[in-house]
């Protein structure tokens, strides 16, 4: 199958974060699988690394202020690691294990202000998020920072405590209401017991606290560990079935059609759970440039900002400004809502989040300031007022959001061609944008980039 430059421009949207024009020019010749392959090939695993020695120490060993202080530290890393992570997407070449990252992020919805933990975990659904979905659950669900959230610390042979047991099930891998009790719950609780974490912050089993006792699973009846119960939960068609219904709607950005999931469901239980198998058919299939799929999904705020930003190459002063949009568009990464993850899709839009959106271009690429033409008519008094008001404007705004748009660069990116800009930047037909012959390149980008279809990829 032959790609135009739209199916290549929804591909590398979906798959990653966009594409400049000239690396569109420059593969837009190769065939579907050509492409999908270059997107492998370039998206080897790479442990995202930041120097967390300081919380390198044993809290029992420290004094109350020390402990506040270590907290304090943590809160703080917390807003690094965010942006370290943000830094890496708008610079990476591998843009689909990304992607792929930011989906699983979301799955496997984890909030805690502990850096140490949530980057461990990041990382192991970035080594994981191109390769098997079950080694993936298994270290996810071992992993301290899943541990501390759903308090499986607490979850002994005396007092179960059920929260890991129940979302395992309802968000991981079956979906809620899906083929599980409440006494499939309670047993696989019990199955839990003594998953926990030692000094060195690794994961541990405690034999102790485990429940040794019978348990009756989703059918089966044996002396289950929980090991077991995440096997279990593999063998059910469901997981695959929940898993490929949810990718196949972040792929697309609407729900698919029954048939579709179901086609995916069986390649992905039959594979074992591999997600790369699982993605070349998606991605290579014909049914996924659909013209009903293109242009169809509201980007997130980080397809938003990333994508804003590998297009126009922008630097911030103040990193913590990002953060800051992060937060009005709802969507701070390692701080999802809850464990279910974002409202995505419409959830991404409300009137406050929309107006912002379309305010982003013109508060980054140029200061929050609308560009204005003078009134030929009006005194050199008034004008030279209005100028001045105009200049005080642009340099308040500009010590605040203190973002630096590197205009030389986007022209090279775009091949130092305007021409059909809108075509390209956007991936539906333009009615809300008001272009101009004599527009230079720094308007026309932010006029085409604060409409409601620049929303949408």
């Amino acid at each position: 199958m032959a790609l135009s430059d739209l199916h290549i421009q929804h591909l590398y949207w979906r798959a990653g974060f966009g594409i400049t024009r000239n690396d569109l020019q420059s593969i837009r010749k190769k065939s579907v699988e050509k492409h999908v392959d270059l997107l492998f090939e370039k998206s080897n695993f790479k442990p995202l690394k930041y120097d967390l020695s300081e919380f390198d120490v044993n809290i029992k060993d420290l004094s109350k202020e020390e402990r506040k202080s270590l907290r304090k530290a943590a809160n703080q890393t917390m807003i690094k690691l965010n942006l370290h992570w943000m830094e890496h997407l708008v610079a990476t070449e591998g843009v689909l294990r990304e992607k792929m990252a930011l989906f699983f992020h979301d799955h496997f919805a984890v909030r805690l202000k502990n850096p140490v933990a949530c980057l461990e975990l990041l990382n192991i659904i970035r080594k994981n998020a191109l390769g098997n979905f079950g080694d993936m659950l298994m270290e996810v669900s071992q992993s301290p920072a899943m541990i501390i959230f759903l308090n499986n610390q607490q979850n002994k042979k005396k007092h179960p405590n059920e929260n890991f047991a129940r979302e395992v099930m309802e968000l991981f891998t079956l979906g809620r209401d899906n083929g599980y009790t409440e006494d499939d719950i309670k047993e696989a609780a019990r199955a839990f017991t003594g998953w926990t974490i030692d000094k060195k912050f690794k994961f541990r089993f405690n034999a102790r606290v485990h429940d040794e006792g019978s348990k009756s699973f989703l059918g089966q009846t044996d002396n289950f560990e929980g090991e077991d119960i995440i096997r279990i939960l593999l063998e059910q068609k469901q997981t695959a079935k929940y898993i490929c219904e949810k990718l196949l709607e972040f792929l697309l950005g609407v729900p698919a059609n029954s048939e579709d999931i179901e086609r995916c469901a069986d390649l992905f239980y039959e594979s074992n759970y591999d997600l790369e198998t699982l993605l070349r058919s998606i991605l290579t299939s014909d049914s996924f440039y659909d013209d009903r799929y293109i242009g169809a999904k509201i980007k997130s705020p980080t397809d938003l900002l990333v994508g804003l930003n590998r297009q126009v190459p922008i630097e911030y002063k103040n990193p913590k400004v990002i953060l800051q949009v992060q937060r009005k568009l709802n969507q701070v990464l390692f701080f999802p809502p809850n464990v279910a993850g974002w409202n995505r899709g419409q959830g991404w839009i409300d009137s406050s989040t929309l107006l912002f959106r379309m305010k982003l271009p013109s508060l980054a690429l140029n200061f929050g300031v609308i560009e204005w033409q003078p009134d030929e008519t009006l005194s050199e008094e008034m004008l030279a007022r209005l100028n001045n008001q105009q200049e005080r404007l642009q340099k308040r705004t500009e010590k605040k959001v203190q973002a630096y748009p590197d205009w030389e660069k986007c022209a090279k990116n775009l091949n130092n061609s305007i021409e059909d800009l809108d075509a390209f930047l956007l991936q539906v037909k333009p009615v809300s944008v008001d272009l101009q012959s004599d527009d230079d390149l720094k308007t026309r980008i932010i006029k085409i980039m604060s409409t409601p279809e620049y929303q949408l990829c």
